[in-house]
């Protein structure tokens, strides 16, 4: 297909081609967009003239995506936000009147520890403002540079992104989880038994993976891992009921305790600190919107450490 000249084409049937690819049905895009069914399929017309493909294709009573489709389906939802982003900036912000979205990629455990945290710096300043939390995942990280064209910011310890603005937002540790019931650790669990010791971890790839881990094997112990998980808040209830151990943030293992039949134990070695920072686009650096946002994520991160959810210097009982 020849190169598309933007001027020829209308930015609107990208709206309407990403409520079609993630609604799969012409009536249910039509409702989302708030248009009339028939103007839709016009559209879808268009559109499969286009690309050269059928884009939904009926199978029995209802549509697929075909192959292209699903391609597309993975590039609208951040072309459109672009878009958005460009639309957005203007020479001042006025959060109390802004009705502006902003995008924010972050692992389940900072979601579940620091969102409340930032959505409640938000509302008491900028009640019509939106924050839209997606997951974080490993190929987001490894294209960081690119992820940050199409998102306000990433939520990621040191070491995994370089060369681009952060912001410090918090600190946390981590410790050791096993099993409330668990006969093979006591009050206190041994390098040695680290070793011998069945492992659930989380991430487990050269891109994403978990410091605490590869700290680990830094000093000699290579974990006997049994399964891989790429959540976080899984982890406890992973672990409830077997023999096996699981490092994971103390902040979010405090959150958890009560939940999962679960003891939280000190790591037997002079584990490195959780830095938790908020990286961003240096495009995005002097646009008034995003400063005010990087502030208020910033006192959201204050709010955290002064909530005295604090690290654990002792073991825990659930």
């Amino acid at each position: 297909m020849p190169r598309v000249n933007l001027r020829d084409f209308d930015l609107n049937m990208l709206v309407t081609l990403d409520a079609l690819l993630q609604e799969k049905n012409v009536t249910r895009a039509a409702r989302r967009l708030g248009v009339t069914q028939p103007s839709v399929s016009a559209a879808l017309a268009r559109l499969r003239r286009h690309f050269g493909d059928d884009l939904l294709r009926r199978t029995g009573s209802r549509y697929e995506l075909t192959s292209l489709a699903e391609l597309l389906a993975t590039q609208t939802a951040p072309a459109l936000l672009g878009v958005q982003r460009v639309l957005d900036v203007a020479p001042s912000f006025d959060p109390g009147s802004s009705e502006r979205e902003f995008t924010l990629m972050m692992s389940d455990y900072a979601t579940t520890i620091f969102a409340d945290s930032l959505s409640g710096v938000i509302a008491a300043q900028a009640p019509g403002v939106r924050l839209m939390f997606r997951e974080v995942n490993a190929f987001a990280v490894s294209h960081a540079a690119e992820t940050l064209r199409s998102v306000d910011g990433i939520l990621l310890p040191h070491g995994f992104i370089h060369d681009v603005p952060a912001d410090k937002l918090w600190e946390d540790t981590w410790v050791c989880i096993v099993s409330g019931d668990n006969a093979h650790v006591g009050a206190s669990v041994t390098l040695e038994q680290l070793k011998s010791l069945p492992w659930i971890v989380s991430y487990n790839n050269a891109t994403a993976f978990t410091p605490a881990v590869q700290q680990l094997r830094t000093i000699g112990i290579e974990p006997d891992i049994r399964s891989v998980t790429e959540s976080f808040l899984a982890l406890p209830f992973l672990i409830a009921g077997t023999d096996r151990i699981a490092l994971i943030q103390a902040r979010l293992a405090d959150r958890l305790r009560h939940a999962a039949d679960i003891r939280i134990l000190p790591c037997p070695w002079e584990v490195n600190p959780l830095v938790e920072a908020f990286w961003w686009h240096p495009a995005m650096h002097d646009d008034p919107a995003h400063a005010w946002l990087r502030k208020s994520l910033r006192e959201a991160g204050r709010r955290l450490e002064r909530s005295g959810a604090q690290p654990p210097s002792r073991a825990h009982h659930s």
